[in-house]
């Protein structure tokens, strides 16, 4: 296949905005309020293209549920579907808010999966066993305090607060998931906000299980996420594990991508910060 090719289809992804109507953390080079001017400059950029959707890869605000109220607008200046899954910084609203985040992106459900072009698109909730999402009381929350202090325990790097993990119910529908697309023939794209590969202190706790499942199965062609705003890049068997890199750093520069799948491979055109990449499958 030539480079000129074109694609089967395209799609458009952002990560980790992470909306505030707060001043910048300059010392993290954080600058919350100039994520609003960031999406809506990438949007310019997807309506200029064909694309299936636009998938933002968690963290779509950093604190107050009102945050939503600021940044959503921005989406409905985009001409093709958005959709969202659910990052760390989502649940940084109110006790009351917490079961209410993923219907207010206007999400079917906290993990999901959907189908384009024949490929399957599974959507995972990297939150489920965290000591953030999950309401007050709820054994996930337990679960993940315990996760936790082993992980502190042994001294493991992403023993942080601001990790978690899937829940045996959501690994398990994960399989099934890919098992279902192999008997139909599809290939896959897993998305989550947090990194799973190389290993390093954003990655989820339970990232071992998921490596090892993703790198067994033939038809699993890529792990996309967010969550490590420098970016990060490995693959392990047959997939290919990216780290798209953070909206809400530098304060004036972007970081979003297209993503062009074609039938032997995946072509990452990078804008602002983040990193074009051709990833062979």
């Amino acid at each position: 296949m030539s480079s000129s090719s074109s694609p089967l289809f395209r799609f458009g992804i952002i990560a980790d905005p992470q909306y505030a109507a707060i001043a910048p953390h300059v010392a993290m080079d954080r600058y919350y309020a100039n994520s609003l001017a960031k999406v809506a400059a990438a949007i310019e950029v997807f309506n200029g293209e064909e694309l299936s959707f636009v998938m933002t890869l968690g963290d779509v605000i950093d604190r107050s549920f009102s945050s939503f109220d600021d940044i959503l607008p921005v989406y409905e200046t985009l001409r093709h579907e958005a959709v969202f899954l659910l990052g760390n910084h989502d649940f940084s609203v109110s006790a009351g808010h917490l079961s209410e985040v993923a219907a207010r992106l206007g999400m079917p459900s906290p993990y999901y999966s959907f189908l384009r072009h024949g490929w399957r698109f599974i959507v995972l909730d990297g939150n489920e066993v965290s000591i953030f999402a999950p309401p007050e009381g709820h054994p996930h929350r337990a679960l993940a305090a315990e996760m936790l202090a082993e992980l502190q325990a042994k001294g493991a790097r992403n023993a942080h607060r601001w990790n978690a993990a899937l829940s045996d119910e959501q690994f398990a529908w994960l399989g099934d998931e890919i098992a279902k697309a192999a008997v139909a023939g599809e290939k896959v794209i897993v998305m989550n906000h947090y990194p799973v590969h190389p290993p390093g202190e954003h990655d989820m706790w339970d990232s071992d299980r998921i490596v090892a499942l993703l790198a067994s199965e033939r038809n699993v062609v890529a792990y996309l996420n967010g969550h490590d705003h420098v970016g990060n890049y490995g693959m392990a068997g047959g997939c290919h594990f990216v780290n798209f890199k953070g909206v809400v750093d530098t304060e004036t520069e972007n970081a979003f991508a297209i993503v062009e799948v074609h039938p032997d491979r995946i072509e990452i055109r990078g804008f602002g910060r983040e990193e074009s990449r051709t990833l062979a499958y």
